[in-house]
């Protein structure tokens, strides 16, 4: 059996408004387009010092990136922890953008 879906207006006449942010809510992931070139030239001047060139620590404490150490999590939780910064690390909120920061992140992934 198919069920037809109905969509009703809202006051004005105009299609409704509960189907637009419905779309808007789908879509409010991030889903930039990263630049790993970019990401890799902010990681050697912002990172490396304590991430090591190739994302092997060279910082106690530090996580390594060639290991896929973190790598596993999703975006947006990688950038909300390089936004806030943690223990030695600064927070990067204000020095990079999120789209800096995404661009690390794609950069970061290829490393292993």
């Amino acid at each position: 059996m198919i069920r037809q879906i109905e969509f009703k207006k809202i006051g004005s006449g105009k299609p409704t408004l509960c189907l637009t942010f419905l779309l808007l809510l789908l879509s409010s992931g991030i889903s930039y387009a990263s630049d790993p070139g970019k990401g890799g030239r902010l990681y050697a001047m912002q990172c490396a010092s304590c991430h090591g060139a190739s994302g092997t620590s060279v910082m106690p404490g530090a996580p390594s990136f060639s290991r896929g150490e973190r790598m596993m999590q999703p975006d947006a939780i990688l950038l909300s922890s390089i936004q806030t910064g943690k223990n030695a690390m600064p927070a990067y909120r204000g020095i990079l953008s999120d789209q800096d920061i995404l661009d690390v992140i794609a950069y970061l992934r290829t490393l292993h």
